[in-house]
C-alpha cells in the first residue's frame, strides 16, 4: 500500500465494496488511521 500511494496522486480505501475514504495520496500516507490499519505504523 505504502508504494502505491508513493507512486499515486490520489487514494482510496474501500471497506465491504464501499469507498470509505478518498483524498490525495500524501494526505492519506499522513493519516493516523490509513498509518494504522494499512501500512503498519503505529
Amino acid at each position: 500500500a505504502k508504494l502505491a500511494l508513493q507512486a499515486a496522486h490520489r487514494g482510496y480505501v474501500m471497506e465491504s465494496g464501499l469507498i470509505t475514504m478518498e483524498g490525495q495520496a500524501q494526505q492519506m500516507l499522513d493519516d493516523p488511521r490509513v498509518k494504522a490499519a494499512y501500512l503498519g505504523e503505529g
